[in-house]
Parts: structure tokens; sequence; C-alpha cells
């Protein structure tokens, strides 16, 4: 708990866990890997099959710009990415996080790079499309034998995540600066909640 002595939300987490209130369910279901993977696929299936006829949207409004390819990512801007992500790790990580913070000054004209030719190129390497998925379980109380009670969790290779704030850092400042943010979205915007969502 000492190297999360900054961060309360991982103290909490971790309180939480210790005292048994945290939600991820541990052998206290008997369903398989599989039994999950087929139910989350199925339920995919089924909202792709319910609007598979829907029409397509009208789109009345017409950008004024286009953002047509992303700018090289740079050295500072990779750091301060590293320095302010979780400490927490993927198991397809082939080096902890926090090591990767204590050498970041080495490492990060490499993370760079690997940043630069995954927005160059439009897409992440092979190595870096895969996920942990786990169960988590909704609510304390649900039945455990029920699959829909579950929602899956994927834990990302910290790599695809510098990739993922990279991207959603320059999109939003080009959304910001050619006013294009809808005036009545508060969620997943910076220095909004979604309390406000309904105050415009």
């Amino acid at each position: 708990m000492a190297q999360e002595g900054r961060s309360s939300a991982s103290l909490w987490k971790n309180l939480l866990t210790i005292l048994g209130k945290d939600r991820i369910v541990t052998g206290a279901t008997s369903h398989s890997a599989d039994g999950f993977a087929s139910f989350f696929k199925r339920k995919v299936d089924d909202i792709r099959a319910d609007t598979a006829s829907a029409p397509p949207p009208v789109i009345t409004d017409t950008a004024t710009s286009f953002l047509s390819s992303f700018r090289p990512a740079t050295d500072p801007e990779v750091r301060r990415i590293i320095i302010s992500s979780p400490t927490k790790s993927c198991s397809l990580d082939p080096w902890p996080n926090f090591l990767v913070r204590e050498y970041v000054d080495l490492l990060t004209p490499y993370v760079t790079s690997m940043v630069k030719v995954s927005l160059h190129q439009g897409h992440l390497p092979d190595s870096q499309k895969h996920a942990i998925v786990s169960p988590l379980f909704k609510k304390p109380g649900l039945d455990t034998a029920e699959m829909a009670h579950f929602r899956p969790v994927s834990n990302l290779t910290f790599l695809s995540k510098i990739v993922e704030r990279v991207v959603a850092r320059q999109l939003n400042d080009y959304l910001a600066e050619h006013d294009l943010l809808p005036r009545c979205q508060s969620a997943y915007r910076r220095f909004h909640g979604t309390e406000t969502a309904d105050r415009c």
C-alpha cells in the first residue's frame, strides 16, 4: 500500500478488498471461462441482430473541419502520460509498471517510438491487441448462478493504454479547438460530471 499512498482510489480499493467488500467474485461461482465467453458473445450477437434492420442515422450537420491524421507523439507528452498512469499492471505486460516509471527517462524514447508507429499505421501491433477479461460481479447480494449478474472487465496492456491516452488527448484537443463538443454532454469530459448532463 505504500506505493499507492498518493492515490485515494487505490487506497479505497485495497481497503474494500481487505474488508471483503470488493465486487470481484473468486471461486464463488461454478461458471467456466468458456461459459462466460459464450454468454458475453451471445449478448453482443443479440444486440447486433436486434439492430441489423434499423435504418441508418440521418446526419444533417456537416463538420467544417476534418482530422485527417494524428500528429506524432513527443517524448515529453509520453513521459507525462507514463508518470500519471496508475501503477497497476497487466499480466500480459513484459515488465511491471512501477519499473517503467522508475526508469522513465531511459524508456520514454522507445515507448514514444512505438506510439508513433501505431499512430502512423492506424492500428496497434498484434502483440497489443490482447486483454485479460474477467467477469466482475455487478452488485453484492445478487445470485452468482446467474451469468447476467456479471459484466466483463478487460485488463489491457500498458503500451495499448499509452496509445489510447495519446489518441484521446489529441482527439479532445481537436474537438475543443473547433468547438465540436456537444453542448449537453457532460460525461467523459474534463471538469464535468454525469450529474450535470441535464443542466444545459
